[in-house]
């Protein structure tokens, strides 16, 4: 009897399927997928400041406007960004100006955290003009960031909706 539902399963598995099986078939690559490096506008919840924030900080910010695709939202307006601090200088004497970098992690999407790539960069207004007048007392301004400011980041994966 195992010999007889053996035989049946292999006749079963190597049964001919057609074209027209395949294609009414669901499939995982059926799914609406937002392709990698799709650009995501975002900014940040709160203000962000050279002189706050340490290499390593995590920053959070959230996507401006809704990202679609195909015509359906891929991405809702207000989804939850994380970002990290990955490079920092603070103002200095001689008008140099403070600086951080900002690389995007993840992006989270109906509760799913998917991952981002790009960096945004801050500079704060130099004061090289008061500098050049020789006064070594003066210094550059912080870098800030505020809410409403936009950066971009980027999807590093497909993103299933």
């Amino acid at each position: 009897m195992i010999k007889l539902l053996a035989c049946g399963w292999l006749a079963a598995v190597s049964t001919p399927v057609s074209a027209q099986d395949l294609a009414a078939t669901p499939t995982a690559t059926a799914a609406h997928v937002m392709p990698s490096n799709t650009l995501l506008t975002v900014t940040p919840v709160e203000e962000i400041s050279s002189k706050k924030i340490d290499v390593g900080s995590k920053v959070r910010f959230v996507t401006i406007g809704d990202i679609t695709e195909n015509g359906v939202v891929a991405v809702p307006r207000g989804s939850s960004v994380t970002g990290e601090v990955t490079f920092k200088t603070g103002k200095a004497i001689g008008g140099k100006s403070g600086k951080f970098e900002v690389a995007f992690r993840t992006v989270q999407v109906r509760g799913v955290d998917y991952t981002l790539s790009g960096v945004h960069r801050q500079e704060g207004k130099g004061n090289t003009a008061a500098a050049l007048l020789g006064s070594i007392l003066v210094s550059g301004r912080s870098a800030v960031m505020q809410p409403g400011q936009e950066a971009r980041a980027f999807t590093a994966a497909p993103i299933p909706y």
